[in-house]
């Protein structure tokens, strides 16, 4: 029988603010993070969701933690991160902020409006620092030289495993059923999905999981 495993996913977009009413955000529906809780569960193992806003019902028996912004995403996941065995990242997490947010909603003016930002904390080197045998899965959403860009991440921020998901098509990306996608391995290893239904993926992704945790 397989021992229990603690899973920790990240899910959805996140927002930051640029006033009272507008935000940066992105497609990201958290579709893809709670399918892979679903299956977790369904595998017999315990599951914590960190979430962005999104239009959801949650999974039974899966303990949720509620965020809006990268920074509030960051600190869930550290803070849960050392107590997981493994983490898995499928949540659009905005680059950049805001440097200053309006405390005021901001009005139309003539004048050209200049948006600085500045680059939000990246969460896997993050918890890089912390890491004591988790395993660790990500994705990589691209619109070209999709396997390239996934591979180039999974090296730099030294993951177990990358799903190499290719978007900006309407038949798969974000916030529809299907996903095209490849899995990378940190050993070089490769396995080609192709397109299917983000709950079939879900099931692979798993138990890909579980056999690198041992």
């Amino acid at each position: 029988m397989i021992k229990p495993l603690k899973f920790l996913i990240s899910a959805g977009p996140t927002r930051e603010h640029i006033d009272p009413v507008r935000f940066i955000t992105n497609a990201s529906s958290g579709k893809m993070g709670f399918m892979i809780a679903e299956a977790a569960l369904a595998a017999g193992h315990q599951v914590k969701v960190v979430t962005g806003p999104v239009n959801l019902e949650y999974p039974e028996k899966t303990e949720v933690i509620e965020v809006t912004t990268a920074m509030e995403m960051h600190l869930a996941i550290m803070q849960n991160f050392p107590a997981c065995d493994v983490l898995v990242m499928t949540a659009a997490v905005c680059d950049f902020r805001p440097i200053k947010t309006s405390i005021n909603k901001i009005h139309k003016s003539d004048a050209t409006f200049i948006l600085r930002l500045e680059r939000n904390p990246d969460i896997l080197l993050s918890v890089r620092r912390l890491e004591k045998n988790q395993t660790i899965v990500g994705f990589a959403a691209e619109t070209n030289d999709v396997i390239v860009s996934a591979r180039r991440k999974l090296e730099k921020k030294r993951m177990d495993m990358i799903v190499a998901n290719e978007v900006g098509g309407k038949e798969y990306g974000f916030a529809v059923e299907h996903i095209k996608a490849t899995l990378l391995f940190k050993n070089g290893a490769d396995r080609e999905i192709g397109r299917c239904r983000k709950k079939d993926i879900a099931e692979v992704i798993v138990n890909e999981a579980i056999k690198i945790h041992g």
